[in-house]
């Protein structure tokens, strides 16, 4: 860090000078064969204690124009310093660590990596560990520096991402391919070519991102919190890491990638491990402290890679329930296992097939072109084959929602009765035998047909109708808080009172349509300027559009709907076609995160977003997508 403080020591006190640190000019001074000197603009600094292998570099980037004594920096620890041959033997150590430098053999990108693990990588959870690991020594840097009478303005302080229980893929933590210091520091922003005849190839490195609020207008505390104690406390973090917790880590990381590719070829779609503890505290998403230990029932307990628990089998499965017996918080957490959690969360080991959408009535959405004649029979003065309204009922928005998910590829519905259209979930035989102009088949008429003719499963929680009942493969009924099978008990039911099914004629579920370019853009009106926000009430502001996405029950976290914004905003700019092939669009878009992480897509122009991204699924983009109302599609008959 010997150079950054030669250039803060340089500066005058205002924030507005931070630029040169940002822009990082050094002159470089070569050997024979090479020019003199020359100036080299990079914002990397290194500092170079001599207690690790490597040195660890240090980036600073300006957050965005409004926010000079406030950047984000990614402190960039090489791999070999954390795992090192001293730092644990295990196999996942092992094979994590094989993957990693292979990587940098190849001089890719972890993409290569990911390819040969099943489910989340390793290297995610790797990340995901050591942010957590990181958290306490930034902790002890802002209580060095608080002091309440004072702003952080005036104080100073490190702002680290705190993430919840899911383990994913963040701008905040990750691997990546990173160049090594090629050279050595020299007085004031001198310093010299290492011309030692030695490759300087990219080595793998643990980044992880944050932004430091400079203390306004005093340069040597500023030198002292990113030269001194930043360093120090990724240093005292690299010499006492974790090497047990991290193997802890790992090891459960590949429980869960190999239940989830049982779940990929087996009959089930949901697994829950025995000991899960499913309640969560009272507005928060911790495990309920003394709460009872979930226990699968006898029939479908099962074993996956040495876990007991209960199988959910594909098809049509009920919960049910009395009031505050605990069908919801099953359910939910069944929701909660299309991502990895981390130890302690309670439900680690409660896995979901990873395309499970959470689907509910959505009074009031907009919804474009969509085929939802399986559910609609006919609409006053429309065409249910390609029905669009601007105000969608609970209704049509829920036909629009299950169809919207079976068209980009789901396997399993997630429904709760509680957040659904009764008038779409159910008719019974009396309601039938007296309205005889109904243009609603009830989602109990095609639940079934969904299984047999497009493979999608659906989980229902149910405590108001018995019309399930005889429509459901499996049904379970929760008692305080927990599990009993109800399957044969409640068929029994339906034989006494002569319940019988009787399903209309299958149709076709399909909805062939294309985005066309006009309205698909971040540019309001006939402006120059784009337009780009994030509320925390649960919109995106993008361009003319106020997408609301406060019913879309799997985003998890702010993090993502910020990364949303910025992935549709990217989608936006960089098209240049008319007619878009939104499918393959997304796909490539996936691609290059993958290959150049979150970062890749964040723009500094747009000044009231956050810096923090998590990475949402495919089908959460797609939905955002869906849910603008000045976009246009066109049919494809």
């Amino acid at each position: 860090m010997k150079r950054l403080k030669s250039k803060l020591l340089a500066m005058d006190p205002n924030p507005t000078t931070y630029q040169d640190i940002y822009e990082g000019g050094m002159t470089v001074h070569y050997s024979n064969g090479y020019p003199t000197a020359e100036t080299v603009y990079e914002n990397t600094y290194y500092a170079s204690p001599e207690t690790i292998p490597f040195p660890n570099g240090f980036r600073v980037e300006r957050t965005h124009k409004l926010a000079l004594d406030k950047p984000t920096v990614t402190i960039i620890i090489p791999a070999e310093n954390i795992l090192t041959e001293t730092r644990g033997n295990t196999k996942q150590m092992k094979r994590l660590k094989h993957y990693l430098l292979q990587t940098e053999n190849n001089t890719s990108t972890y993409q290569e990596m990911a390819e040969h693990l099943t489910g989340i990588s390793a290297s995610t959870a790797c990340a995901d560990y050591c942010l957590r690991a990181f958290k306490p020594y930034v902790d002890e840097l802002n209580t060095a520096l608080y002091n309440r009478s004072r702003p952080d303005k005036e104080n100073g302080k490190y702002y680290l991402h705190s993430p919840g229980g899911e383990v994913l893929a963040r701008n905040t933590a990750y691997f990546a391919l990173c160049p090594q210091k090629d050279y050595e520091n020299g007085r004031g922003n001198n310093v010299y070519f290492l011309d030692d005849g030695l490759p300087h190839p990219p080595k793998m490195c643990l980044c992880i991102t944050m932004q430091v609020q400079l203390p306004a207008r005093k340069i040597r505390k500023t030198i002292q919190m990113l030269c001194r104690d930043l360093p120090e406390a990724v240093e005292n973090f690299i010499m006492n890491f974790d090497a047990a917790g991290l193997n802890t880590a790992l090891a459960l990381a590949e429980k869960q990638a190999a239940i989830r590719s049982w779940l990929k070829n087996s009959e089930c779609c949901a697994f829950i491990a025995n000991g899960s503890i499913l309640p969560r505290q009272k507005n928060t998403d911790l495990p309920l402290e003394e709460a009872i230990p979930f226990q699968s029932v006898p029939a479908d307990e099962i074993e996956v890679s040495g876990i007991r628990g209960m199988g959910i089998r594909r098809g049509v499965t009920v919960i049910t329930g009395g009031g505050y017996s605990g069908k919801s918080t099953l359910l939910n957490a069944i929701s909660a296992g299309i991502y990895n959690h981390t130890a302690g969360d309670g439900r680690e080991l409660v896995l979901t097939d990873d395309t499970a959408v959470t689907i509910s009535a959505e009074d009031g959405r907009s919804v474009k072109n969509v085929n939802i004649s399986p559910f609609i029979k006919w609409i006053p003065g429309g065409n249910p084959m390609d029905f669009s309204t601007e105000h969608a009922s609970g209704s049509t928005s829920q036909a629009a929602n299950i169809v919207e998910a079976v068209g980009y590829g789901t396997h399993l519905l997630l429904i709760d009765e509680d957040k659904s259209a009764t008038n779409f979930m159910i008719r019974d035989k009396m309601m039938k035998e007296l309205i005889e102009k109904e243009p609603i088949t009830p989602f109990t008429d095609r639940v079934n047909e969904l299984y047999r003719q497009c493979g999608v499963s659906t989980i229902l929680v149910i405590g108001g109708s018995g019309e399930y009942l005889s429509a459901a493969d499996k049904i379970y009924r929760m008692d305080d808080f927990m599990i009993h099978d109800a399957t044969e008990v409640s068929k029994e039911i339906c034989r006494r009172h002569g319940v019988t099914n009787k399903y209309p004629a299958p149709v076709d579920w399909t909805c062939h349509r294309s985005l066309l370019s006009e309205g698909f853009t971040s540019y309001p009106g006939d402006s120059g300027t784009e337009k780009l926000e994030i509320s925390d009430m649960g919109f995106i502001l993008i361009g003319n559009e106020r997408v609301d996405i406060r019913m879309l029950h799997n985003i998890v976290s702010s993090e993502q709907l910020t990364a949303l914004g910025f992935m549709l905003r990217y989608l936006e700019v960089t098209n240049n076609s008319l007619k878009i092939d939104m499918e393959a669009r997304i796909d490539e878009l996936y691609q290059k995160l993958e290959a150049e992480g979150l970062d890749s897509v964040y723009s500094g122009f747009f000044t009231t977003c956050q810096r923090i991204m998590e990475l949402p699924r495919k089908a959460e983009l797609i939905a955002v997508l869906n849910r603008m109302r000045h976009i246009k599609f066109t049919r494809d008959f």
